[in-house]
């Protein structure tokens, strides 16, 4: 999912958010996620991690979807208008994901051979397994300096102590 990340591959703090392309919480998270690339620029490297939810019937879909897209070079671009759409993928579902991809310029017939096929399956898979490994369990879950914060039980405080680790993190790289 390198396409999925912001910053380059020196930015010396990493920020994993587990996210889910059909729940609110990681929509409401945009915001913040926005705040802290304002904030930090390329200090912080944040990457979007795969953690479809069982309950959400076209994330894993979704999911798939912006792999593709990171595929055809608009994984990031792709992935966050499609969490300010949460209510339409809920509403509409797959067929949401290829007017998307219309929407930005992608190839939507690749799209839906893409999701047809399988193609990324491993991806996601892997982004989720690694998830319930370090104790994931619900979306969005953000992952800074080893630290676990679980975004799904409410946003507020998160971005403050996102950035308390961040500044101490940077401070000691002298960054």
């Amino acid at each position: 999912m390198s396409e999925l990340t912001t910053a380059g591959s020196a930015g010396p703090v990493v920020l994993d958010v587990w996210f889910d392309l059909q729940c609110p919480d990681c929509h409401t998270a945009l915001a913040d996620l926005s705040a802290l690339r304002a904030r930090y620029g390329d200090r912080l490297e944040t990457r979007l991690r795969h953690f479809p939810l069982e309950r959400h019937k076209h994330a894993y879909a979704a999911a798939q979807a912006v792999e593709e897209a990171a595929d055809q070079g608009k994984g990031r671009p792709y992935a966050e208008a499609l969490l300010a759409r949460t209510a339409e993928l809920n509403a509409g579902g797959e067929p949401v994901l290829l007017a998307l991809a219309r929407e930005l310029g992608l190839d939507a017939e690749e799209f839906d051979t893409a999701l047809i096929d399988g193609r990324h399956l491993l991806a996601v898979d892997a982004d989720q397994a690694e998830g319930k490994a370090i104790g994931v369990t619900g979306t969005p879950t953000y992952v800074i300096d080893g630290e676990r914060l679980d975004g799904g039980k409410g946003q507020e405080g998160l971005r403050a102590r996102i950035e308390e680790i961040a500044d101490r993190l940077l401070a000691r790289e002298g960054a």
